[in-house]
């Protein structure tokens, strides 16, 4: 179900924001989202840790990880983790812009 939504999200961002750099952001976004959860999911109460538990995954590795095994899970982590290197570098490209002004 998880990357069902993952998916669908990336699609409609695709589709919307035609831009490489606007899907390296959305895909940038999610997983820091995600990561923000699972902080939450390990230093929360009993309550919250089982809804984050039951509804959300760790990141997107561990999606992922869920889904496809072997030579296919070693090439999309690399994609993502070209992706995250890409995203990165936006954000250094922007920090040096604004050191300028």
């Amino acid at each position: 179900m998880d990357a069902i939504i993952f998916i669908v999200l990336l699609v409609i961002v695709i589709c919307f924001f035609r831009r490489f750099s606007n899907v390296v952001f959305f895909v940038a976004i999610f997983d820091i989202f995600l990561r923000i959860l699972t902080f939450l999911k390990y230093n929360t109460v009993k309550e919250i840790k089982t809804f984050i538990a039951k509804y959300f995954p760790e990141n997107i590795p561990s999606i992922i990880a869920k889904y496809a095994k072997g030579d296919l899970y070693t090439i999309l982590v690399w994609v993502y983790v070209i992706i995250m290197i890409i995203f990165l570098f936006y954000i250094i490209k922007i920090f040096i812009k604004r050191k300028k002004i």
